[in-house]
């Protein structure tokens, strides 16, 4: 029992290296897997997202006062209007509102771009014949830290990405990385969530949560071997982990020998 301790370390030790790094390990490797895609979760607008809204119709004029919110007569060509645009995106504000050219306030909070475009097509053919408007995220980002590669905010131009591509751009997770235990931290209708998800398992592909909405955050926790590191010196670490290794070595080569007198 005397050499208790020094077990209970090594084991302990042994015990940290064995990890599951592969994602979706519970997929056979000889056995192909699929499952229906109906977990797409279209964004919906929220506050303080950033749209950019446009007009086009068979009228230019129409379409640059709805575009630019005001049209500059040039005065020097006639029968020619010249606009320099002003903005065309357009905070939401906290009680989901727009304020667009000539309509005004238009609340779109928790509309997909789909029915917002809709909406808009309603409100805008009371002054133009047969518009066509276009609606976009200008602010659709997604937030990875923690143990990964290249932590960063980054903006998504094609308003979908999923938590494997969110890590894809951050570099992928470090070996410390906990991909048992990674956390999706989400804000909808003035409620902050936090959610884990388990990368190791193929159930994770049919979650909510795969497919990432604007401004989530996607956190990855350190293994404890990388606390224990930053909390010790390295070289001290090294040689605690040699020197135990060398003891239970001795231990069992003492057992052994004993054994065999």
């Amino acid at each position: 029992m005397k050499y208790f301790p020094l077990i209970a370390i090594f084991c302990l030790l042994a015990s940290c290296s064995k990890r599951n790094l592969v994602y979706f390990s519970d997929i056979e490797s000889n056995s192909d897997f699929s499952i229906p895609i109906d977990n797409v979760m279209e964004p919906r607008i929220q506050e303080d997202d950033l749209l950019s809204i446009t007009v086009t119709s068979l009228n230019p004029e129409s379409n640059l006062l709805f575009n630019a919110g005001v049209m500059q007569p040039s005065g020097q060509m006639q029968n020619t209007v010249v606009s320099t645009p002003i903005n065309e995106n357009y905070l939401v504000d906290q009680n989901g509102n727009v304020n667009y050219p000539v309509i005004g306030q238009i609340n779109l909070k928790g509309l997909t771009k789909q029915e917002a475009v809709q909406k808009m097509t309603q409100l805008v053919s009371e002054y133009v014949k047969d518009p066509i408007i276009n609606i976009r995220f200008m602010n659709f980002k997604v937030t990875v830290i923690g143990e990964v590669m290249q932590p960063a905010t980054f903006v998504v131009p094609t308003e979908k990405i999923t938590v494997l591509e969110a890590l894809g751009l951050a570099g992928d997770m470090t070996a410390f990385g906990r991909r048992e235990n990674v956390l999706v931290i989400r804000e909808k209708d003035g409620v902050r969530s936090a959610t884990r998800l388990n990368l190791n398992e193929k159930e994770v592909l049919s979650s909510s949560l795969y497919y990432l909405q604007q401004n989530d955050v996607v956190y990855v926790e350190p293994y404890k071997t990388k606390a224990i590191q930053s909390d010790t010196n390295p070289r001290t670490f090294a040689l605690i982990t040699s020197l135990t290794s060398l003891a239970v070595l001795l231990i069992f080569q003492l057992r052994f020998v004993n054994q065999n007198r």
